[in-house]
């Protein structure tokens, strides 16, 4: 009885304590206002929304492995000679770089199991991040008000590759410093200052004495406190501006409907990361990634063979290996165009595409008003196919970051695929273009066939002459919304009389991005209604509401 009324005055304290410090704090920072809004914040319930957060789970991963990583690498390129457990490179001269990367992997309890989840979770982490932004891309969901949101997307895989890289390289392996020869002959290609940019990052003549850890303190400091400020920005402009949603009845662009962050879509979101951290951590046990200790420690004057990066950067090296070998001097400076064209211009084009896009198409549309319904991406088939055309380049390319190991397999001429990959790699978007375009206009038809005609019921009539009639009846309104309620802009009008040029061409492109379409059989009073459906908010970016 003593020790029950003691338990509960301790008790009641902690209570009286944690109610004081909950009220000193909300006097001084809108913690109930605040966390009541974000508790019944809505999310949509679509599983394509989750990709932002596989990407995100992932990368805390990655935190969780690095930190545990970190306390056992030593990234020196001191010279020593391997006296470890790992037999074969017993008595081998190497950096101690590479000597405790092989610790890390035979001699730290649970090392190498970390180490390849580490591997692992990176790859995911690129992945699941692209297909992200393909989702945001062919969507629309990077239109007003969600422009910054989207760069601020790029920007975080811009780093996630740089990110990649580095740590790639720490091992100082023999594959990984021909990534880092490659890496050397790309900085020296470009024009007038590439020598200098080498020397400032090498310290000297490859393969210097200093990059490892200078590659160390970037992949341990300096970009994942850039990735992780830039992913707190992501997610508060995500939250801010709300998310987008695919238009369902009940749905405009003035609401936001879906399950409340909690319950529902905490719970959802923590079986995800879960099963993540689940999922990676098998793969990391059971599957090899990386093994270092076969490739054994660099040396300048050897080469991999089958060497290839990750794949997130395996297009640059298909790039280099379809470009000619063009060069000339000018001015007694030789320019490498086959390393300057597909390791330098090319990716820096890529990224200032994807920088730009969103303003593009609002400058080409016309198009002010905020956006907050998904576009099917059948119904925008000009942005589809150009989405789909870049898709395929990058296919090819990673295909050619590997000719001699697909031609070594199936026992044909490298040379004779490298012209393959050639050919293909400059007709194959265009091909895919066409084709992506026409099956969307297509697919847009028989959405107006549903519209018109309905759907099937499996019956079939036979008059009294014979005919055969196929029975139908009408597409449910859940069915029929979204092929109505869509947003298609129409081309630009042409101005009468002469006009600038930058007009011109603005009328141009908008024609070619919107003269092809399909549209549907709506009466004017339906026209009415999906007008309103999709009108912008007038001052707030949408109210939220919450659904069970």
């Amino acid at each position: 009885m003593l020790f029950g009324r003691r338990k509960e005055r301790v008790e009641e304290r902690a209570r009286m304590a944690a109610q004081a410090g909950f009220t000193a704090l909300d006097r001084r920072f809108p913690a109930s206002e605040t966390g009541r809004l974000l508790l019944r914040k809505a999310f949509p319930d679509h599983w394509s929304y989750f990709l932002g957060e596989l990407a995100l789970y992932s990368l805390l991963l990655l935190v969780v492995t690095g930190s545990f990583l970190v306390l056992f690498f030593d990234p020196s390129m001191t010279e020593t000679v391997y006296h470890g457990s790992y037999a074969p490179l017993q008595g081998q001269r190497m950096t101690q770089a590479y000597a405790s990367a092989i610790a890390l992997s035979f001699d730290v309890r649970g090392g190498l199991l970390i180490r390849q989840v580490h591997h692992w979770a990176a790859l995911v982490f690129i992945a699941a991040a692209g297909v992200h932004m393909l989702r945001i891309f062919f969507t629309g969901a990077f239109r007003r008000p969600r422009e910054l949101n989207w760069t601020v997307g790029v920007t975080l895989f811009v780093l996630a590759l740089l990110e990649g890289f580095c740590g790639y390289s720490l091992p100082d392996d023999l594959l990984s410093g021909t990534g880092l020869r490659t890496a050397y002959t790309i900085v020296t290609s470009i024009p007038l200052v590439g020598t200098y940019l080498a020397f400032f990052i090498w310290r000297g003549p490859f393969p210097g004495e200093l990059l490892i850890p200078r590659l160390y303190v970037v992949h341990v400091m300096f970009v994942p406190g850039v990735l992780l400020a830039l992913v707190g920005l992501h997610l508060f402009l995500v939250v801010y501006l709300k998310h987008t949603q695919w238009s369902r009845p009940g749905r405009t662009n003035r609401n936001v409907v879906g399950q409340p962050m909690f319950p529902q879509f905490t719970a959802k979101s923590t079986g995800l990361m879960l099963m993540v951290c689940g999922f990676l951590f098998v793969l990391g046990a059971l599957a090899q990634i990386n093994p270092v200790w076969n490739y054994g420690p660099f040396r300048a004057d050897q080469v991999a063979t089958d060497a290839q990066p990750d794949w997130y950067v395996g297009f640059l090296e298909g790039a280099l290996r379809l470009m000619p070998p063009w060069e000339n001097n000018v001015a007694g400076h030789t320019l490498m165009w086959n390393v300057l064209l597909p390791a330098v211009v090319l990716p820096a084009a890529l990224f200032a595409v994807l920088y730009a896009y969103p303003w593009f198409e609002k400058w080409v549309t016309g198009d002010r008003s905020e956006h907050h319904l998904c576009d099917r991406p059948r119904d925008r088939p000009t942005r589809t196919g150009l989405g789909v055309a870049a898709t395929v380049a990058y296919a090819l390319l990673l295909i050619a970051g590997g000719n001699d190991v697909i031609a070594y397999t199936f026992r044909i001429s490298v040379n004779d695929l490298t012209w393959v990959l050639r050919v293909l790699v400059v007709a194959g978007p265009v091909l895919a273009f066409a084709l992506t375009k026409r099956l969307c206009l297509a697919l847009q038809e028989r959405d107006r066939g549903r519209l018109t005609e309905g759907e099937e019921n499996g019956e079939v009539a036979q008059s009294v002459f014979g005919a055969l009639d196929e029975g139908s009846e009408p597409l449910p309104a859940a069915e029929a919304y979204p092929l109505m309620v869509r947003e298609m802009p129409r081309p630009l009008t042409v101005q009468e009389g002469p006009a600038p040029r930058r007009v011109r061409l603005r009328t141009a492109l908008s024609s070619w991005y919107y003269r092809d379409r399909i549209e549907m059989p709506v009466t004017e009073a339906q026209r009415a209604q999906i007008a309103g459906r999709l009108a912008e908010p007038e001052t707030e970016p949408g109210q939220e509401h919450d659904k069970s």
